[in-house]
């Protein structure tokens, strides 16, 4: 069964035409079926079709890393929460996964007033 002209959608071969969904991957089987509606298509239009992926990870600003380090302040998103050191109103805040994956991420507060860090753990 080929794809048919009355598909809702204009797809890659990676989605359904009828319903939008991810196709499963290719296997030996001689259709391929959607698992969400009852699309099928024959696994011999995917031959000689290549996949590529590219991973682009996001780099720092270079100038504004060396301004932040040239004047020495901190920098980035800010959350109402009084320092308990000097009770500035205002801290800055990191967050990264320091422990596994089911676990909560953990944050990194700075006081931009008088450099005081904490850590929650979430």
């Amino acid at each position: 069964m080929s794809r048919n002209k009355k598909c809702v959608f204009t797809t890659a071969l990676d989605f359904c035409p009828d319903c939008g969904s991810v196709l499963p991957l290719p296997t030996y089987e001689q259709f391929l079926a959607c698992k969400s509606c009852s699309f099928k298509i024959d696994v011999n239009e995917f031959d000689a079709v290549k996949t590529y992926s590219r991973i682009v990870f996001n780099t720092p600003d270079k100038a504004a890393l060396k301004a932040q380090e040239e004047t020495g302040e901190l920098t980035g998103p800010t959350v109402d929460r009084k320092c308990p050191k000097c009770e500035h109103e205002g801290m800055v805040y990191t967050t990264r996964q320091t422990r596994s994956a089911d676990e909560g991420q953990t944050v990194f507060f700075s006081c931009p007033n008088c450099r005081f860090q904490e850590i929650e753990y979430s």
